[in-house]
């Protein structure tokens, strides 16, 4: 089977398409023929050694996938070989094969097609368990998204709508605002234009954010803290930006407010009938048709790097994906 290798950090143009052995299944395990693989921001670190863990190199990148169950372990009884489905691995995605835990794996829904059911679990996974567990987000609440557009970003201010919340968008230029307010944001920043704190207190009649989503890092983080409400939750999800920000915590003090860490990787693997429960609420929507993943380009298997290259460059909104 094909992969795509990392032999050294580095940038995407370092990657190699290789011809490796099939995969084998352990007990708790499935072997995937992939048929799709959703690209997201860490994927762009992980190459580059910049991620919370460095896997041992050589190693293929790559979580989101969708395909064809092809070997099942012998522990494993709620999946069989030729299910469709979709499911998360920490790293080894972007390849023709890999191995899933049975208990990060789940059947995709009938009118779901790869593509979609690729961009779907570490995006809506993601920002539902920010939003429900981590924020306890209640309707009604102010909930300000920056980095709207992309992936996570955009999958949080369609979730935060659909749990009744008011919705502020922020991103960097108004054709990705067009998007958020299509995915259901109230309001917009374009925070390349405008003083993100001044606005977001405009915005608000002065109460400021009861949740900020914060996937983005760099300059805006502690600008948008400073336009927290009393009592609000700051939702540290990931750092697109590049830089990860010294908030001072004088701020949390006098706004009474809470920085809550955002690690669905870990939550998802030491949690998973919690997970389970998430997911089977997510997929619930999707089939009703509250939710719909924003599919900004697809690629073929030796077209990743330029695929990991345009999501370095902040081009995307929405979803990459590559396709076997």
């Amino acid at each position: 089977m094909k992969a795509i290798r990392c032999k050294a950090y580095g940038p995407p143009s370092t990657l190699v398409l290789e011809e490796l052995e099939s995969l084998r299944p352990s007990a708790k395990e499935v072997v995937v023929r992939v048929k799709a693989c959703g690209i997201n921001f860490p994927d762009t670190l992980i190459i580059q050694g910049l991620y919370q863990f460095k896997p041992e190199l050589p190693f293929t990148p790559g979580s989101d996938i969708a395909g064809v169950v092809q070997e099942v372990g012998e522990e494993v009884l709620h999946l069989k070989q030729g299910d469709e489905v979709f499911g998360f691995v920490v790293y080894g995605a972007l390849a023709e094969e890999v191995v899933v835990p049975a208990n990060s794996c789940f059947l995709k829904p009938k009118k779901m097609d790869y593509p979609v059911a690729a961009s779907f679990m570490m995006a809506y996974g993601t920002s539902y368990h920010a939003l429900k567990d981590r924020a306890m987000l209640n309707e009604g609440e102010t909930l300000l998204v920056l980095g709207a557009s992309g992936g996570v970003g955009l999958a949080a201010v369609e979730l935060g709508k659909l749990m009744g919340a008011k919705v502020i968008a922020a991103a960097s230029t108004d054709e990705k605002l067009e998007l958020c307010q299509a995915y259901g944001a109230d309001q917009i920043i374009n925070y390349t234009k405008v003083d993100l704190k001044s606005t977001i207190k405009e915005l608000t009649g002065g109460r400021g954010a009861d949740v900020i989503y914060d996937p983005v890092g760099g300059n805006y983080s502690e600008a948008a803290f400073r336009g927290i409400a009393w009592n609000g939750r700051f939702l540290v999800v990931g750092f697109a930006a590049g830089t990860i920000p010294n908030i001072p915590l004088n701020l949390p003090l006098l706004k009474g407010a809470s920085v809550v860490g955002v690690f669905w990787g870990s939550f998802a693997m030491g949690n998973p009938k919690a997970n389970m429960k998430n997911a089977m609420t997510l997929m619930k929507w999707y089939d009703e048709g509250k939710l719909k993943p924003h599919i900004h380009n697809i690629y073929d298997l030796e077209d990743t790097p330029k695929a990991l290259q345009e999501m370095m460059e902040r081009k995307v909104k929405g979803k990459l994906v590559v396709r076997m």
